[in-house]
Order: C-alpha cells, then structure tokens, then sequence
C-alpha cells in the first residue's frame, strides 16, 4: 500500500487552511487524514492542524488491529478532539469559532475504514469506477435530500459552503463511519471542497484510471483545480492498494 498527498494554497487564497498527514500505529496499520478547517483570521488552519496532528499522535501510539476496533477508536477519539478544538476557540479571542471538517481512512484486514464530518471526502475507486462514499454535512446537501432543490442547483447555490456538522462548533457531533472492501489495485482518495467544487467526479474518474504513478495523478488534479479557477486550497490523499497482497493490515 502506499499513501500520497499534497496541499496547495490555491490561486485566491492567502493562507493554506487545509492539513493532512498519514501515520503508522504499533500494528502497523496506517491511518490517512485530511482537515479543512474554517473560522477567524487564523482559526482554521490551527483547528485543521489541532486535528491532524493530534489524532495522528494518538493512533502512533495505539495498537487496534481490526475494522471493529478501529470504529470505535475513530469516534471516541474525533469526539474527544472536537472538544479539544471547542475549548481551544473558547480560551482565545482569535480562534473564535474556529472549526475543520475531518476525513479519514485506514486499511486494514483488506478493508477501507471511513470516517467523516463535514464536507471534505472520500471516493473509493474501484473495478474502473468511482463511487463517492462520504455524505456531505452541508445545508445545500440536506436540500437536495429534501428534493427543495436539484443537484444541478445545488452547484451553484449561494450557500454551498455553510455546513450541518463539523468539529469544534458544538459539544456533540455525528461522525459517520463506512467500512469498504479494499481489494487489490483500488484507490481511495480524500479531498476537500477545494478539489471537488472545481472538478467533476468524471474527470477525477479519468485521472484515476490512467496508468501514472500516484504522484503524478495527485499534481494532475491539483494542476487541474488551479487551472479551473482554484478558489480554495486543494487538498489530496490518495491510497493505492498495491496489486501484490501483504499482510493482513493490508500493507502490500
């Protein structure tokens, strides 16, 4: 398995408030997580990076094995870290209503592992298609739900960006976890809004499917949200089951 990613600022924004990193825990079972975080002149990129780099020390530090444990681990920990960001806004003027979304994906047991809240996302690609797994949390997607508005409205609808859940806004959050077959060649990649809301599923699609190495179909995508406009930063982990089968953490 191999994991790899990048951030950029985008061309319209002045500071970078996305964050991700992947990390190994003591079975040796590795754990990619992207954040977009939101709020004050700084907020988002501390709340983004409180996330990453506190979820990542913990699971560096844990010995789960399985999808089951795993689940557990993710929500008990997210939730406990939606209270640390929550209390952190709390404690400084400048971080007031600071907040992120949250994506995540381990494999293990050749299973994909999914966690998310808000609005950044993972699509697992498989058998030469794409399939977007996580929900968005946003108003615009519970109207589409609702069938108040079409998704071909929902595109462009003034409100796109105000989201329904996220870390650090509230007490309690509803984080949704999804577990996937993680067979050999497949990709999952996560992304924030950055991404998506420049590029259409069909062309991530395409660009998936070329034979490239992973490095060069993450530039690919990044080269292509800058160039549609890259009103927000881009962000863009890609996981690649690699076609040899390992061991059972699904390391190949």
């Amino acid at each position: 398995m191999e994991i790899v990613f990048r951030s950029d600022i985008g061309k319209k924004r002045k500071n970078n408030q996305d964050f991700a990193g992947y990390f190994i825990n003591k079975k040796n079972i590795r754990l990619a997580i992207l954040c977009d975080g939101m709020g004050g002149h700084r907020g988002g990129d501390v709340a983004s990076e409180m996330a990453v780099s506190h979820l990542g020390h913990t699971w560096e530090e844990s010995d789960v094995q399985d999808a089951e444990q795993i689940t557990q681990w993710m929500l008990t920990r997210i939730s406990r870290e939606n209270k640390r960001i929550l209390e952190k806004s709390r404690k400084f003027f400048d971080l007031e209503g600071m907040g992120t979304t949250l994506v995540a994906a381990a494999v293990v047991d050749q299973e994909f592992v999914i966690a998310n809240i808000g609005d950044s996302r993972a699509y697992h690609y498989t058998g030469g298609r794409l399939n977007q797994v996580t929900e968005d949390h946003s108003l615009v997607n519970e109207l589409v739900k609702s069938g108040e508005i079409s998704s071909e409205d929902a595109e462009n609808h003034p409100r796109k960006n105000v989201l329904t859940r996220s870390l650090g806004v509230t007490e309690e959050i509803d984080i949704d976890v999804t577990i996937l077959p993680a067979l050999p060649n497949d990709q999952m990649l996560l992304c924030s809004d950055g991404l998506t809301n420049m590029v259409e599923d069909e062309d991530i699609n395409e660009v998936l499917s070329i034979q490239k190495t992973s490095e060069e179909k993450v530039e690919t995508l990044v080269t292509m949200a800058n160039e549609r406009g890259g009103y927000d930063n881009i962000t863009i982990m890609l996981v690649q089951i690699t076609a040899e089968r390992g061991d059972n953490n699904g390391n190949g």
